[in-house]
């Protein structure tokens, strides 16, 4: 038993992760720990690490040393727990340079981490001297069944239908960190959406390394569109959100899908990474440009409104000038309503850490200033054609810029990653849907006034 003890929990990097910090915060709070925004006044402090580039294991790090300095402070009577990609990817590093740690959990162990903590306080003063660790293979993914805490707004949620990759992409280290692909079964996501559709959740963020080849593992016939067509059928739901699709699969079928039916959002996040075919087959894509292309186009032209997120990498290894303007070209032609530049980050352990075209830092810096500027009038330009249409939003209370402004988001904003819709005039609760006429825009984000609602327009 936890004896009410407190916990501080910190989740770094992307909401699958957030998912896997749900479930650690659900197991703890089953056992009676109550979580608290104080690390001073907290019993034990937890962070969930990101290890997928050089930036996020920076901050991983810079956060294990700013608990452990809680820790010391307290005389070390706290516990700290590092979890997740970092400790799955460096535990023998991590146990040599912060003594002050007492738990090491990986990627595959994140839901035991009551019981580790119980075997913790369990042991001896001489045996706390050494860290406890349970970092075994990775590849667990939760059910319906598993506790979990929602950290998120009570409307919105993270439902993750699948762990790890089977890609082998030469840049990302994934697969090594979380395994291969392991799809949930249909029935099983269904039984968790509807739950969270009966305690008033209306936007539903579908997520996975690799949303498009949902299923596969499985062996079954089990698709995305197959589980996309039990989803719809759920009462409540507003919108479901593909989030992180691979090109290769994206089939015909799912996109008659997504145009059909109102409460998938008109919204695919995919990441592309490159168009020049010399650079996608270095980093071990299986699209090629000419399909890429094609595919882009067919979702423009069968899915209306659509809203197209997209990632590239500037200055992966090999890659040259003309390549970097073909990319460039390719970003300014096809005019994607969101897209994020990452600069290459080499990652020990995998192909392109071997390879020796290296791009110099200066350049890959040059590269992503030079797309995200592109991008930022892009985006500026679109969101100024929004100005003029009536939106369906999701209220999400007061500004965080300001509390004379609510703040919401339609679907073509994605919780976190996105811009937001600034409301300048009227009123609606949280978590309500309301149609707001927009009036201004920026670079990124919207601004408007919700029109007074039809009788029966949040009876849904």
């Amino acid at each position: 038993m936890s004896q009410n003890q407190k916990v501080f929990f910190v989740s770094l990097g992307c909401p699958k992760n957030r998912v896997d910090s749900e479930i650690m915060l659900g197991d703890l709070k089953s056992r009676d720990y109550e979580v608290v925004q104080d690390a001073d006044a907290a019993d034990v402090l937890v962070v969930n690490t990101c290890s997928f580039i050089e930036e996020a294991r920076v901050e991983s790090v810079d956060t294990i040393v700013e608990l452990a300095d809680v820790k010391s402070r307290a005389g070390g009577h706290k516990k700290l727990v590092v979890a997740g990609c970092l400790t799955q990817r460096y535990e023998k590093e991590l146990r040599n340079e912060l003594p002050e740690v007492d738990v090491f959990v990986g990627t595959g162990d994140h839901w035991r981490i009551g019981d580790l903590l119980a075997s913790r306080n369990m042991q001896s003063a001489r045996d706390q001297l050494v860290p406890l660790s349970a970092v075994g293979r990775p590849g667990y993914n939760y059910d319906q069944y598993a506790p979990r805490a929602i950290t998120t707004d009570a409307w919105t949620a993270y439902v993750k239908i699948a762990e790890g990759c089977s890609q082998r992409c030469a840049f990302c280290i994934i697969p090594r960190l979380r395994g291969g692909a392991k799809s949930r079964t249909i029935a099983d996501v269904v039984a968790e959406v509807r739950n969270l559709a009966v305690v008033g959740v209306k936007e539903i963020n579908l997520i996975a390394q690799d949303l498009t080849h949902y299923g596969n593992d499985l062996k079954d016939g089990t698709e995305l569109e197959h589980l996309l067509a039990e989803l719809v059928k759920i009462d409540g739901v507003k919108w479901f959100r593909l989030l992180y699709c691979y090109p290769h699969n994206f089939t015909d079928g799912l996109i008659d899908l997504i145009a059909e039916h109102d409460t998938i959002a008109s919204y695919v996040d995919m990441p592309l990474q490159h168009i020049s075919d010399p650079m996608l087959t270095v980093m071990r894509r299986r699209f090629p440009e000419a399909e890429t292309r094609a595919l882009v186009k067919k979702m423009r032209q069968r899915i209306p409104d659509l809203v197209f997120r997209t990632t590239f990498i500037a200055g992966h290894p090999g890659e040259t000038a003309d390549d970097f303007k073909k990319l460039y070209d390719f970003v300014e032609e096809s005019r994607f309503e969101r897209v994020g530049v990452f600069k290459y980050s080499l990652e020990d352990g995998t192909r392109a850490a071997r390879m020796d075209d290296r791009v110099m830092g200066i350049v890959k810096d040059e590269r992503q200033h030079a797309l995200m500027t592109l991008q930022r009038g892009i985006s500026s330009e679109l969101c100024e054609a929004r100005v003029g249409e009536e939106l369906e939003v999701l209220i999400e209370g007061p500004s965080k810029e300001t509390d004379l402004l609510l703040q919401g988001r339609f679907y073509g904003q994605a919780p976190e990653i996105d811009g937001v819709t600034y409301i300048n005039e009227g009123w609606a609760e949280p978590g309500t849907i309301a149609r707001v006429a927009i009036t201004e825009s920026g670079d990124y984000d919207l601004v408007g006034g919700i029109v007074p609602p039809d009788e029966d327009f949040n009876r849904q």
